[in-house]
């Protein structure tokens, strides 16, 4: 999960937690969860991410996010990360 800053708003900024959809994160309870955070953490923070928002899980948008005009998920997967989750 991403949080991701929606622009265009007059009323200020707002943040919206985005769920990969190309990408099957390992929950944080599991042994590759905090690596798998940190990863994403050091891929994207501070810089600016394009999000094409698909579906609704859970309380999440589920989105495909782009970066330089990667896909997080495929940028997960070069560094290492393996998916696990449900």
């Amino acid at each position: 999960m991403v949080c991701v800053e929606v622009s265009g708003r007059s009323n200020g900024a707002t943040w919206v937690e985005v769920r990969l959809a190309d990408f099957n994160a390992p929950e944080l309870s599991e042994p590759t969860g905090p690596q798998a955070r940190d990863t994403l953490r050091r891929l994207v923070m501070g810089r600016q991410v394009a999000c094409l928002a698909g579906r609704r899980s859970y309380d999440r948008v589920v989105a495909t996010c782009r970066l330089n005009g990667a896909t997080l998920g495929s940028m997960m997967r070069r560094a290492g990360v393996r998916e696990g989750g449900r």
